[in-house]
Protein backbone atom coordinates (compact mmCIF):
# COMPACT_ATOMS: atom_id res chain seq x y z
CA UNK A 1 0.00 0.00 0.00
CA UNK A 2 1.65 3.50 -0.64
CA UNK A 3 0.73 6.16 2.04
CA UNK A 4 -2.24 7.52 0.02
CA UNK A 5 -3.54 4.30 0.57
CA UNK A 6 -2.62 4.02 4.04
CA UNK A 7 -4.30 6.98 4.91
CA UNK A 8 -7.38 6.41 3.50
CA UNK A 9 -7.38 3.02 5.48
CA UNK A 10 -7.03 4.72 8.63
CA UNK A 11 -9.49 7.01 8.13
CA UNK A 12 -12.10 4.56 7.15
CA UNK A 13 -11.39 2.49 10.01
CA UNK A 14 -11.56 5.30 12.20
CA UNK A 15 -14.97 6.57 10.66
CA UNK A 16 -16.47 3.18 11.47
CA UNK A 17 -14.38 2.73 15.12
CA UNK A 18 -16.29 6.11 16.23
CA UNK A 19 -19.42 4.77 14.81
CA UNK A 20 -19.18 1.68 17.22
CA UNK A 21 -18.46 4.08 19.82
CA UNK A 22 -21.36 6.24 18.96
CA UNK A 23 -19.89 8.62 18.11
CA UNK A 24 -19.33 10.79 15.03
CA UNK A 25 -16.41 11.29 12.36
CA UNK A 26 -16.43 14.74 12.97
CA UNK A 27 -15.62 14.31 16.16
CA UNK A 28 -11.73 13.04 16.01
CA UNK A 29 -9.32 14.84 14.39
CA UNK A 30 -7.15 12.34 12.67
CA UNK A 31 -3.47 13.96 12.93
CA UNK A 32 -0.54 12.24 10.62
CA UNK A 33 2.33 12.19 12.10
CA UNK A 34 5.03 12.85 9.38
CA UNK A 35 8.14 13.26 11.91
CA UNK A 36 10.05 10.20 10.03
CA UNK A 37 9.14 10.93 6.40
CA UNK A 38 9.73 14.06 3.71
CA UNK A 39 7.56 16.29 1.48
CA UNK A 40 6.73 13.29 -0.92
CA UNK A 41 5.00 11.00 1.76
CA UNK A 42 3.25 14.46 3.26
CA UNK A 43 1.89 15.15 -0.49
CA UNK A 44 0.91 11.71 -0.67
CA UNK A 45 -1.30 11.55 2.25
CA UNK A 46 -2.59 15.18 1.26
CA UNK A 47 -3.82 13.13 -1.66
CA UNK A 48 -5.76 10.82 0.40
CA UNK A 49 -7.52 13.97 2.58
CA UNK A 50 -4.98 14.26 5.16
CA UNK A 51 -5.60 18.40 6.20
CA UNK A 52 -3.27 17.52 10.03
CA UNK A 53 -0.19 16.74 10.57
CA UNK A 54 2.36 16.51 13.24
CA UNK A 55 5.99 17.04 14.10
CA UNK A 56 7.93 16.77 17.04
CA UNK A 57 11.16 18.68 15.73
CA UNK A 58 10.74 22.58 15.22
CA UNK A 59 13.57 22.20 12.12
CA UNK A 60 10.83 19.35 10.25
CA UNK A 61 7.94 22.13 11.56
CA UNK A 62 9.58 24.24 10.23
CA UNK A 63 10.44 22.87 6.83
CA UNK A 64 7.26 21.26 5.78
CA UNK A 65 4.58 23.86 7.57
CA UNK A 66 6.52 26.76 4.80
CA UNK A 67 5.99 24.25 2.19
CA UNK A 68 2.34 22.88 2.68
CA UNK A 69 0.88 25.55 4.00
CA UNK A 70 -2.73 25.00 3.00
CA UNK A 71 -1.84 22.09 5.52
CA UNK A 72 -2.50 22.32 9.63
CA UNK A 73 0.57 21.47 11.49
CA UNK A 74 1.15 20.16 15.05
CA UNK A 75 3.51 20.45 17.10
CA UNK A 76 3.86 17.14 19.41
CA UNK A 77 7.43 17.05 20.67
CA UNK A 78 9.18 18.28 23.43
CA UNK A 79 9.77 22.24 23.95
CA UNK A 80 13.18 23.60 24.21
CA UNK A 81 13.12 27.36 25.27
CA UNK A 82 15.47 28.33 22.26
CA UNK A 83 13.11 26.99 19.94
CA UNK A 84 9.40 28.27 20.61
CA UNK A 85 10.32 30.94 18.38
CA UNK A 86 10.55 28.36 15.34
CA UNK A 87 7.45 27.01 16.57
CA UNK A 88 4.69 29.39 17.49
CA UNK A 89 2.57 30.66 14.86
CA UNK A 90 3.86 27.79 12.52
CA UNK A 91 2.25 24.96 14.49
CA UNK A 92 -2.01 25.92 14.58
CA UNK A 93 -1.68 23.62 18.13
CA UNK A 94 1.11 23.01 20.62
CA UNK A 95 0.24 19.49 22.37
CA UNK A 96 3.00 19.63 24.92
CA UNK A 97 2.94 22.38 27.03
CA UNK A 98 3.83 21.88 31.06
CA UNK A 99 6.30 24.08 31.93
CA UNK A 100 5.17 27.79 33.41
CA UNK A 101 8.08 29.09 31.65
CA UNK A 102 7.26 28.03 28.33
CA UNK A 103 3.85 28.98 28.74
CA UNK A 104 4.85 32.85 29.49
CA UNK A 105 8.12 32.61 26.22
CA UNK A 106 5.43 31.37 24.01
CA UNK A 107 3.18 34.07 25.32
CA UNK A 108 6.06 36.86 24.41
CA UNK A 109 6.80 35.43 20.86
CA UNK A 110 3.00 35.33 20.09
CA UNK A 111 2.21 38.60 21.95
CA UNK A 112 5.42 40.13 18.90
CA UNK A 113 3.56 38.35 15.95
CA UNK A 114 -0.09 39.50 16.85
CA UNK A 115 -1.62 35.81 17.57
CA UNK A 116 -2.90 33.61 19.91
CA UNK A 117 -1.23 30.72 19.83
CA UNK A 118 -3.31 27.65 21.09
CA UNK A 119 -1.37 24.76 23.19
CA UNK A 120 -2.67 22.05 25.03
CA UNK A 121 -1.28 20.91 28.70
CA UNK A 122 0.47 17.58 28.65
CA UNK A 123 -0.28 15.21 31.72
CA UNK A 124 1.30 12.14 32.81
CA UNK A 125 -1.50 10.41 33.75
CA UNK A 126 0.20 7.01 34.25
CA UNK A 127 2.96 8.44 36.38
CA UNK A 128 5.69 6.98 34.11
CA UNK A 129 9.00 8.09 35.13
CA UNK A 130 10.30 7.77 31.34
CA UNK A 131 7.63 10.66 30.20
CA UNK A 132 7.67 14.16 30.85
CA UNK A 133 3.76 15.72 31.47
CA UNK A 134 2.33 17.50 34.59
CA UNK A 135 1.26 15.39 37.17
CA UNK A 136 -2.54 15.74 37.39
CA UNK A 137 -2.62 17.30 40.65
CA UNK A 138 -0.38 20.14 38.96
CA UNK A 139 -2.67 20.82 36.16
CA UNK A 140 -4.65 23.39 37.76
CA UNK A 141 -1.84 25.18 38.42
CA UNK A 142 -0.67 25.61 35.44
CA UNK A 143 -4.54 26.47 34.18
CA UNK A 144 -4.37 29.10 36.16
CA UNK A 145 -1.27 30.75 35.26
CA UNK A 146 -2.07 30.68 31.50
CA UNK A 147 -5.28 32.47 32.05
CA UNK A 148 -3.19 35.48 32.99
CA UNK A 149 -1.21 35.20 29.51
CA UNK A 150 -3.38 36.99 27.15
CA UNK A 151 -1.67 35.89 23.76
CA UNK A 152 -1.98 31.79 25.09
CA UNK A 153 -4.98 29.56 25.02
CA UNK A 154 -4.97 26.07 26.67
CA UNK A 155 -7.75 24.14 24.51
CA UNK A 156 -7.20 20.89 26.14
CA UNK A 157 -5.13 18.37 27.38
CA UNK A 158 -2.63 15.71 25.86
CA UNK A 159 -1.18 12.07 27.60
CA UNK A 160 0.60 9.24 26.22
CA UNK A 161 -0.14 5.70 27.61
CA UNK A 162 2.22 3.36 28.53
CA UNK A 163 2.86 0.71 25.80
CA UNK A 164 1.94 -3.01 25.48
CA UNK A 165 -0.94 -3.45 27.71
CA UNK A 166 -4.62 -2.08 26.25
CA UNK A 167 -6.35 -2.66 29.45
CA UNK A 168 -3.96 -0.02 30.68
CA UNK A 169 -3.89 2.57 28.11
CA UNK A 170 -7.61 2.97 28.05
CA UNK A 171 -7.49 3.01 31.93
CA UNK A 172 -5.01 6.18 31.35
CA UNK A 173 -7.41 7.87 28.81
CA UNK A 174 -10.61 7.25 30.45
CA UNK A 175 -8.23 9.05 33.68
CA UNK A 176 -7.43 11.68 30.85
CA UNK A 177 -10.72 12.40 30.21
CA UNK A 178 -11.91 12.50 33.67
CA UNK A 179 -9.19 14.84 34.85
CA UNK A 180 -10.74 17.49 31.89
CA UNK A 181 -14.44 16.91 32.94
CA UNK A 182 -13.96 17.92 36.66
CA UNK A 183 -11.83 20.75 34.88
CA UNK A 184 -14.16 22.00 32.62
CA UNK A 185 -16.92 23.95 34.78
CA UNK A 186 -14.01 26.24 35.76
CA UNK A 187 -12.38 26.26 32.42
CA UNK A 188 -15.28 25.58 29.71
CA UNK A 189 -12.74 25.97 26.81
CA UNK A 190 -11.14 22.90 28.12
CA UNK A 191 -12.55 21.02 24.93
CA UNK A 192 -9.88 19.26 23.39
CA UNK A 193 -8.76 14.98 24.35
CA UNK A 194 -5.19 14.52 22.55
CA UNK A 195 -4.97 11.10 22.90
CA UNK A 196 -4.45 7.23 20.82
CA UNK A 197 -1.45 6.84 18.96
CA UNK A 198 -0.82 4.11 16.27
CA UNK A 199 -1.25 1.13 18.78
CA UNK A 200 -3.78 2.64 20.73
CA UNK A 201 -5.84 5.04 18.97
CA UNK A 202 -9.23 3.04 19.05
CA UNK A 203 -9.35 2.74 22.77
CA UNK A 204 -8.88 6.36 23.00
CA UNK A 205 -12.05 6.55 20.65
CA UNK A 206 -14.05 4.62 23.06
CA UNK A 207 -12.78 7.01 25.85
CA UNK A 208 -13.40 10.47 24.52
CA UNK A 209 -10.49 11.70 22.24
CA UNK A 210 -10.93 14.38 20.10
CA UNK A 211 -7.56 13.70 18.88
CA UNK A 212 -5.37 11.17 17.73
CA UNK A 213 -1.95 11.00 16.64
CA UNK A 214 -1.16 8.28 13.80
CA UNK A 215 2.46 7.71 12.17
CA UNK A 216 3.29 4.24 11.40
CA UNK A 217 -0.09 3.18 10.44
CA UNK A 218 -0.07 6.10 7.39
CA UNK A 219 3.71 6.36 7.01
CA UNK A 220 5.44 3.14 7.43
CA UNK A 221 5.42 0.37 4.65
CA UNK A 222 6.12 -2.17 7.48
CA UNK A 223 3.07 -1.87 9.25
Amino acid sequence: MTTRERYIAVDAELAQVCESAGRKRREVTLVAVSKTVGPEDVALAIEGGACDFGENRPDQLMGKADRFTDAIWHFIGNIQSRRIRDIVGRAALVHSLYQERHARKIDEIARERGIVQDVLLEVNVSGEQSKSGLAPEGVKALLDACASLPNVKVRGLMTMAPQGDLEVARKTFAGLRELRDALQGDYPDLTELSMGMTDDWREAVAEGTTIIRVGRAIFSEQF
